[in-house]
């Protein structure tokens, strides 16, 4: 058997391959166009029931949302009815409430007019009465002035004049009952508080000189402080500026000046000379010094010992100085330092007692009089210098107007400054703590009384008890008992602003009426 062609068998193999394949593409479309078809088909019914599902859903919403709408509707058809009624009813109550309020504005208009008609009614009357009772006045007055033979002006002054003395006596009668009650009350009051300030200040009664006396081991010592031609004196005296009095005076020489500090010096260097036993020009200088060192501490010390008892701190130290500078100084003989804190310890007591500060009151009683310290350096008085130096040492408010008003130069505008005042008067008034020149007592107890004799109605007036009393005999014709109580008022304003006084001056009134007849 002839053999076959191997590329022919591969090309029928191909052949055969090619074949089976187109069979087998066209079986598959064929199968794949069958599912296509099938899936198509369920497709579309699916679409179709759910579009018809969808128009099922969307009538029946519609229908759901008609029904809605029409009880909407309804309801708000509802509440516009209600509303409208209840406005409605709101109209008529309103109406019948103002036809009310018309018919009571009725009533009252009427009311109103009847009450005008009865006034015009009353005020028409009452103006008949008035011409009338103006006539009866009138003929009244007439008939007055015919009987009294007064005019209308005569007989006003003559009841002014009854009033005035009707007022007179009894503004006297009340001023004499308000000052008696005052003065008892404020009188009480002061004595305890001043009595007890007192028991409780142990002050000194010491009046100070105005000399100082030193004493010698033996007469042989004055010409040897005289020395060689009273040369060893002059230099003491020009050194010192003290006067030296060498008399017959037994083993003692006097010392005299104005000025306390100096006079102390010149004590303590005359007594070193004394003790040394050499006294010519040159030892003279030496001591002068020392002994004026000597009073420069001891003032200083003074000043801190014033501080230091009063209780006051916060002192100047210049102050402190000025301060024991009055150790050296006197006033009427009373010696000003122990005078100062003897005030401030008053016035702190009284502070207390009436529940003040005590410090400001120590203070102010300490520092009251510290211008005397250069009153005789400084020109003006001790009260302007030591208000400049206060406020130059920058001291309070309340302790410079203390200082300016402890005299009564300026009113006393403070409790302060009032309880210096009284300090200082009780400190200066007591017995023994000042003396005073006998023609300058004179002359003040001749003033008080020619004060006193100023005022008309007074017949006499004697100044007793050291000036202390004034006792007025006023002419009973002229001064009645009401008028006494003003006279003795206005003496005592006259005598405040006249005279300058320590402590205070009672002015006693006295009125004696007598009836002289003669049987015959």
């Amino acid at each position: 058997m002839p053999q076959v062609p191997i590329w022919l068998c591969i090309l029928i193999a191909v052949l055969a391959a090619a074949a089976c394949g187109a069979v087998a593409f066209f079986a598959g479309v064929n199968h794949r166009k069958k599912q296509a078809e099938t899936v198509i088909g369920s497709a579309e019914q699916e679409a179709k029931r759910i579009v018809s599902d969808a128009i099922k859903t969307a009538e029946a919403k519609k229908k759901e949302a008609v029904l809605e709408g029409k009880d909407e509707i309804h309801r708000l058809r509802n509440e516009s009815e209600r509303e409208l009624n209840d406005r409605r009813k709101e109209i008529q109550r309103q109406e019948r409430r103002l036809s009310q309020k018309e018919e009571s504005l009725d009533k009252k208009l009427e009311n109103v007019e009847s009450k005008e008609n009865a006034v015009d009614a009353k005020m028409r009357k009452a103006e008949d009465r008035l011409k009338e009772a103006e006539s009866v006045k009138k003929s009244q007055i007439d008939m007055l002035e015919r009987i009294s033979s007064f005019t209308v002006d005569q007989a006003k002054d003559y009841l002014l004049k009854l009033l005035e003395d009707d007022l007179v006596h009894e503004k006297a009668i009340k001023v004499m009952e308000y000052e008696q009650q005052t003065k008892e009350e404020s009188d009480k009051l002061a004595r305890e508080i001043i009595s007890l300030a007192i028991q409780r200040c142990a002050a000194d009664h010491v009046s100070e000189a105005a000399i100082s006396v030193v004493p010698l081991p033996n007469d042989e010592m004055k010409g040897r402080i005289i020395g060689r031609e009273g040369r060893n004196i002059r230099a003491i005296e020009q050194l010192t500026g003290v006067d030296l009095i060498i008399d017959d005076t037994p083993e003692a020489i006097t010392l005299s000046s104005f000025e306390p500090v100096r006079r102390e010096v010149a004590r303590i260097a005359l007594e070193k000379l004394i003790s040394d036993g050499r006294i010519h020009p040159t030892r003279i200088e030496e001591t002068v010094e020392k002994a004026r060192r000597e009073v420069d501490a001891t003032i200083k010390s003074e000043g801190e010992r014033a501080v230091l008892a009063a209780g006051v701190n916060g002192v100047h130290h210049e102050l402190v100085k000025l301060l024991g500078r009055l150790r050296y100084r006197t006033s009427y003989g009373q010696n000003v330092l122990n005078h100062s804190l003897e005030v401030s310890y008053l016035a702190g007591m009284m502070a207390s007692e009436l529940g003040l500060d005590p410090t400001v009151a120590r203070r102010a009683g300490l520092l009251h009089d510290i211008g005397k310290a250069l009153d005789h350096e400084i020109e003006g008085s001790h009260i302007e210098i030591g208000v400049d130096i206060a406020r130059k040492y920058k001291e309070s408010e309340a302790v410079i107007h203390a200082i300016a008003a402890h005299h009564g130069d300026i009113e006393a505008k403070t409790v302060i400054a009032c309880l210096v005042q009284a300090a200082d008067a009780i400190s200066a008034a007591r017995p023994g703590a000042r003396r005073e020149n006998i023609e300058n007592y004179i002359k003040r107890l001749e003033k008080l009384e020619a004060v006193a004799a100023s005022f008309d109605g007074v017949d006499r007036c004697y100044a007793i008890q050291a000036g202390r009393e004034i006792r007025v005999m006023v002419k009973p014709e002229v001064i009645n008992d009401e008028k006494m109580t003003l006279l003795a008022r206005d003496i005592c304003k006259k005598i405040e602003e006249d005279l300058e006084y320590p402590g205070q001056i009672k002015v006693n009134m006295i009125r004696e009426s007598r009836a002289v007849d003669f049987a015959k």
